[in-house]
């Protein structure tokens, strides 16, 4: 079976600045891949790489087996995968409703609406404050709101950049365990996250990038090499 998500000789350029350099990476259904490093490692730029936001300049990105190099970000997101973007980016004048219905816009051909009742019953805050705007939940129930939005779409394939950012560690909690959650209903999930050890923890596996190249794979059972952790992160 191909994997859901692969990566393939990935690169990416900005001008002169080659921000990332042939990473190889898959992402199966029912697994959390992590993709961790320091900043300007090249993270988000794979991220928006994989949907068609940022410039591809060699190898491949294929969602089943099928590239979807040169495909506008909205074609990408009808395909199959959902982003969910650093800052989450919700609409704060609007309800939480009104909020994951903008997902339906992406909802895959054949796909039905039960999404919006699949948010609500992975996070029943959302439910709770479904006609409250947005703007006045709190960062961790906006940070819901945002992960919500993007399953509304019944996507194949989530990505995530940067979940915990700014969260109390409660909250943080609350995000982990949804995306366990995510990942037992048969997604494919890709993480970048700067909480390496949290991730390295929790990830089916995770891949360290420096400066634009993937230095290491790591597994759950490394999480507790602080050492080794360290020093691949700052690799």
């Amino acid at each position: 079976m191909k994997p859901a998500l692969e990566l393939d000789g990935l690169a990416v350029r900005y001008g002169a600045v080659e921000a990332v350099r042939k990473i190889y990476l898959e992402v199966d259904r029912g697994e959390i891949v992590g993709l961790i490093g320091p900043n300007g490692a090249g993270k988000s730029s794979t991220l928006h790489a994989i949907m068609g936001s940022a410039p591809i300049t060699g190898g491949d990105v294929r969602l089943d087996g099928r590239s979807l190099v040169g495909r506008r970000p909205e074609d990408v997101a009808r395909g199959g995968i959902a982003i969910v973007p650093e800052g989450r980016r919700i609409f704060g004048e609007l309800t939480v409703e009104e909020n994951l219905r903008l997902g339906l816009a992406a909802r895959r051909q054949g796909r039905n609406g039960a999404g919006i009742a699949r948010a609500y019953g992975l996070f029943p805050v959302l439910h709770e404050s479904r006609k409250r705007q947005a703007g006045l939940l709190s960062g961790g129930q906006q940070q819901q709101l945002a992960i919500g939005r993007a399953l509304v779409a019944q996507p194949d394939v989530l990505l995530l950049d940067e979940p915990s950012l700014g969260l109390a560690p409660k909250m943080v909690d609350v995000v982990f365990e949804a995306l366990g959650r995510i990942r037992d209903s048969g997604l494919a999930v890709l993480l970048v996250e700067q909480r390496a050890q949290r991730t390295v923890a929790f990830a089916d596996r995770s891949y360290v990038l420096a400066n634009g190249e993937l230095r290491l794979t790591l597994g759950p059972e490394d999480a507790a090499d602080t050492d080794r952790l360290v020093a691949a992160y700052l690799a």
